[in-house]
């Protein structure tokens, strides 16, 4: 017995022993996957997991740039920066119940509350750990509620961020132009540009067109926060954050411009006594633009984020268009305006003699057709004729050279294409020929005689009238159209300055320019002048052309509260001061206004004589 249980003992041992090799083996590979999976977790991905958990914790926020100034040419500031406060809200943390608290503590409207929402929507879908800005330019009192509130929204911030500021209301207002913010394709698009998602943008005039000058780098801040969300600083931050933990903007460049503030105000102070017009004054050397207005406007401060549906509706519905620039985007028929390109064409045809008197009976007949004048000039001269306005003459002359010839001098001095200016759409107009009405069914005389006077399908900008009349003051210079002088960084160095661009040298006799010339001086300056009675000034002498252009019919509403009467003329002046010496020129457009003597002429004279006046007091010591 002894010896069989001995036997047993000693079997016993060895499978003990391949029992304990196994498990040993089994702890072993279970150690080398674990140390495998730690070596994978700390080493292959740990930099990924690491920066996982830092994200966690670290959180980024876009610091806007101070947007360039814009500026007149004697440093005015036409356009700038004010302090606000913007309220930015994390998707993530402002749930409906949350939006509803926001709402009664700070007292939201019903359009802020539809705004609140949309903008929270658009953020979740975004990226909801991102805070988005759901209500700018807030009071200093509604910042304070979101501080008090801090506990009970605390996805909720209030920033002091500068806003752009317009302290001249509407002066200028198509020229410079709004901002706002962009849109959620935009979004997408420019966030390779460096964007965020609640930057505002330029959306008209110079604020669009500039955008890259003025809008500078945005900056970038790193911070740490707690569980909670609260901001943890120093020296937490120093240890977590690698890298530099703020990223300062960069100022955007200060816009400086030809415009001339204090001519800029009175332009659209006397455009502003009628319901529609239109005024630019360039200079006739350069073809940098002093003044150019259009109304009625809009207050640049209300479109930049504070315009509600009311107000925009109102504006909308205004038959006059207050958001279109009416000198550069809107074009209509010259009316007499026209006539001295016409006379022109006639002269340097050698078909016409501006000294041959032509008989005007007060109508001419074409065909079954007969065109009327607005009087009987009798034996009239090309000057006169011009003085006068007399359409028989001109009509005659268009018969013998044809409407080719006058297209062709018309689109010399720059009508029928855009000037270049290169702001808020700049359409070029119209100036028809004899093959464009064949491609458009037939060509009668009939329509060279329309064209001779400015009327028929001759459509031109208020901006290419001004730059064609400074081409007839200096002689035959036709240049672009300027209104950026130079850009300036913050700090006041020169980054780009820009000198005057001649467009073309036209072709044309000093003949014809000075029997044009003398038309225009009489018109203005002697008896029977169609601008004598209401265009003469005893401060500087003005030449210039009057033009009272008829429109088709239309379907426009009637607004006798603001005097706007579409089915009237369209009232022109155009010409230039002084005219022994020229200057500037000048083109007024008063829509409807009726005749250009009586209407456009006052505006342009009273603008000429703040230009004298003001050079005067300039040159003073």
């Amino acid at each position: 017995m002894l010896i069989h249980g001995h036997t047993a003992a000693a079997e016993t041992v060895p499978h003990f022993r391949r029992r304990m090799r196994w498990v040993l083996a089994v702890i072993a590979i279970a150690f080398v996957i674990l140390a495998g999976r730690l070596w994978q977790l700390q080493v292959v991905r740990g930099d990924r997991y690491y920066a996982r958990t830092v994200s966690n914790v670290i959180k980024e926020r876009s610091i806007p740039a101070i947007r360039g100034k814009i500026v007149d040419r004697n440093g005015i500031v036409l356009a700038t920066n004010r302090p606000a406060f913007n309220i930015y809200a994390t998707p993530a943390k402002l749930g409906p119940n949350d939006q509803a608290k926001l709402a009664l503590i700070l007292g939201l409207s019903a359009t802020e509350r539809q705004d609140v929402a949309e903008r929270i929507a658009e953020g979740q879908r975004r990226n909801p750990r991102i805070p988005a800005l759901i209500l700018e330019d807030q009071s200093r009192d509604r910042a304070a509620l979101i501080a008090q509130a801090r506990l009970e929204l605390s996805g909720v911030t209030a920033r002091d961020e500068p806003y752009r500021y317009y302290p001249f209301s509407d002066l200028a207002a198509h020229v410079l132009g709004y901002m706002n913010q962009v849109t959620p394709e935009e979004a997408e698009k420019l966030a390779s540009r460096g964007y965020d998602p609640s930057a505002m943008i330029g959306r008209y005039g110079l604020e669009r067109e500039w955008e890259s000058y003025l809008r500078g780098k945005p900056g970038r801040e790193r911070f740490v926060v707690n569980a909670s969300g609260e901001r943890v600083e120093a020296p937490v931050s120093a240890r977590i954050i690698h890298g530099p933990e703020l990223l300062p903007p960069m100022p955007g460049h200060n816009v400086v411009l030809t415009l001339d503030k204090r001519l800029q105000a009175i332009a659209e102070r006397e455009a502003k006594t009628q319901a529609a017009a239109a005024v630019v004054v360039v200079e006739v050397k350069t073809g940098r633009i002093l003044a150019m207005a259009s109304v009625p406007a809009f207050d640049p401060n209300i479109m930049t984020g504070h315009l509600s549906a009311a107000e925009h509706a109102v504006l909308a519905s205004d038959p006059r268009k207050p958001f279109i620039d009416k000198t550069l985007r809107q074009h209509y028929p010259p009316g007499s305006t026209f006539k001295p390109f016409t006379a022109i064409a006639a002269i340097d045809s050698g078909l016409v003699s501006p000294a041959e008197d032509v008989f005007c009976g007060g109508s001419l007949t074409l065909g079954r057709r007969t065109f009327h004048c607005h009087g009987s000039h009798g034996k009239i001269d090309m000057a006169a004729a011009i003085q006068r306005s007399c359409n028989v003459y001109f009509w005659k002359a268009s018969e013998r050279i044809g409407l080719d010839r006058i297209a062709q001098v018309a689109h010399a001095f720059g009508f029928g294409a855009q000037t270049g200016l290169g702001l808020n759409g700049d359409i070029p107009g119209r100036i028809p020929t004899v093959d464009w009405y064949e491609r458009r069914g037939y060509f009668t005389e009939g329509y060279t005689l329309n064209a001779a006077v400015g009327q028929g399908d001759v459509l031109v900008t208020v901006v290419q009238l001004a730059m064609a009349y400074a081409a007839l003051a200096n002689g035959g210079t036709l240049y672009v159209p300027q209104v950026v002088l130079r850009v300036e960084s913050w700090t006041g160095d020169l980054v780009a300055a820009y000198e005057p661009v001649v467009r073309r040298h036209i072709e044309v006799s000093d003949r014809a320019l000075a029997t044009v010339r003398h038309g225009m001086w009489m018109a203005v300056n002697e008896r029977g002048g169609t601008a004598f009675r209401r265009g003469r000034s005893d401060v500087v002498t003005i030449a210039g052309k009057t033009g009272t252009a008829q429109v088709r019919s239309t379907r426009e509403k009637i607004s006798p509260e603001v005097g706007w009467y579409p089915e009237r003329a369209h009232a022109w002046f155009a010409g230039y001061a002084p005219a022994e010496n020229p200057e500037i020129a000048i083109a007024v457009l008063v829509e409807h206004g009726g005749a250009g003597g009586g209407v456009a002429a006052p505006i342009a004279k009273a603008v000429v004589e703040a230009y004298m006046a003001d050079k005067a007091k300039d040159a003073q010591p």
